[in-house]
């Protein structure tokens, strides 16, 4: 177990203000299933957003289908609105390598063609493998390869970390 201790609630707060001034008329939000989703689902609402938020799924589109199988969340897919010409605020907890970003992107063009993609993130941790960043993250850390950083959501909706592996 590693001694980071991360408030997710005090980041889930900056990332709320980063992401009001991202948003532009018709802008809807997608989260990337499962963490992202969850904070879709809570920014949507505290946010005052009209309609409903978007969640999508890296499954189908992952570089590494063949070692990782089909993952549980394959068929978590649901926009409930067009894409096409609308920007989108792509919302996640951890941005690692990278390649769950570009696999959702790849989903998210099978859809339709928005005017723009911006992403915003809880954590951005090192080891990105792709050049992808975030226009909106509410930390930047440093953990060792070795160690997972996954976001846990309590029956009453409050978010925490959790961090597996070795230090």
């Amino acid at each position: 177990m590693s001694s980071l201790h991360l408030d997710a609630e005090a980041l889930y707060a900056d990332l709320a203000r980063g992401v009001r001034g991202l948003l532009q008329p018709g802008s809807v939000l997608v989260g990337i299933w499962s963490g992202g989703a969850w904070l879709a689902e809570r920014l949507q609402r505290d946010l005052g957003l009209a309609g409903e938020h978007g969640v999508i799924s890296s499954a189908l589109h992952r570089d590494d289908f063949g070692s990782r199988g089909m993952t549980a969340g394959a068929d978590h897919t649901r926009l409930p609105f067009d894409v096409n010409g609308k920007p989108i605020v792509l919302v996640d907890d951890v941005l690692y390598t990278g390649r769950t970003i570009r696999a959702v992107i790849n989903e998210l063009y099978d859809f339709g063609r928005p005017s723009s993609v911006t992403l915003a993130v809880l954590v951005d941790r090192n080891g990105r493998e792709l050049p992808i960043s975030a226009a909106v993250s509410a930390a930047r850390i440093t953990l060792p390869a070795a160690q997972r950083l996954s976001l846990a959501r309590d029956d009453a909706g409050r978010f925490s970390f959790d961090i597996k592996g070795e230090a």
